[in-house]
């Protein structure tokens, strides 16, 4: 990964800091993005670019984010699409909002980056997307409807967008994590065993293979990453 460009949308959460922090280690130059004013921690001996107060639900946000990162780092290599959120809320009682802000959320966000990003890709000897599916989304659980559905097209997205950039040296591909073990699950589900949910470092690692030259072979791919749940 040493001197390639990798732009990493959602990168002030707990996985996105992980995979800033695991790019930085491997030499990677960054383009970190979020909505939110807070940088991820302190990445040593990086080339860094923090761009926050970017709505991805905005596709003209979403355009002038991947063309800064691009300007400022001559070029792009990888966008890995972090950015997104998650809601438990059983159908009968739910509200159609809650479906409209995770698609929102999880489609739109990437759906714009890779848009805006793509052009960039081309000019990359190894341009790569790597989306954030979900294994709930292979079979949605109770309270699971919006979420599961969201992270459905993400994988739609994801397998499209690999047919349309096959041609043209751009891979794209999905990891599908289990439970990661963060924080807020850990609240929300104090007496699971946490040993085998998935850490964010193991996820952030398959996904920096797929952001590699060496996953040149792999495109349209829905990869699980299930831990030991």
């Amino acid at each position: 990964m040493a001197g390639r460009v990798i732009a990493i949308t959602g990168a002030s959460g707990v996985l996105g800091s992980a995979v800033a922090k695991a790019a930085a280690e491997q030499g990677a130059r960054l383009a970190l993005i979020d909505l939110a004013r807070q940088a991820p921690g302190e990445l040593a001996g990086a080339e860094v670019l923090f761009l926050s107060g970017v709505d991805l639900t905005d596709a003209e946000s979403a355009a002038k984010a991947m063309d800064t990162a691009a300007e400022r780092f001559d070029g792009l290599d990888a966008l890995l699409n972090i950015a997104g959120g998650f809601s438990w809320e059983k159908h009968e009682d739910g509200h159609a909002a809650t479906w409209q802000r995770l698609f929102r959320m999880n489609v739109e966000t990437a759906s714009n980056a890779s848009r805006a990003a793509i052009p960039h890709l081309r000019r990359s000897t190894a341009g790569r997307i790597v989306n954030v599916g979900a294994h709930a989304a292979l079979k949605a659980g109770s309270g699971m409807g919006a979420y599961a559905a969201s992270k459905a097209g993400v994988h739609a997205l994801t397998q499209a967008l690999g047919e349309e950039l096959k041609g043209d040296g751009v891979t794209v591909n999905a990891v599908l994590p289990s439970i990661l073990d963060t924080p807020a699950n850990r609240a929300e589900m104090p007496k699971a065993d946490f040993a085998s949910w998935v850490r964010p470092e193991e996820l952030a690692a398959v996904m920096l293979f797929l952001a590699s030259p060496e996953a040149s072979a792999v495109t349209g791919a829905l990869i699980p990453v299930t831990g030991r749940v």
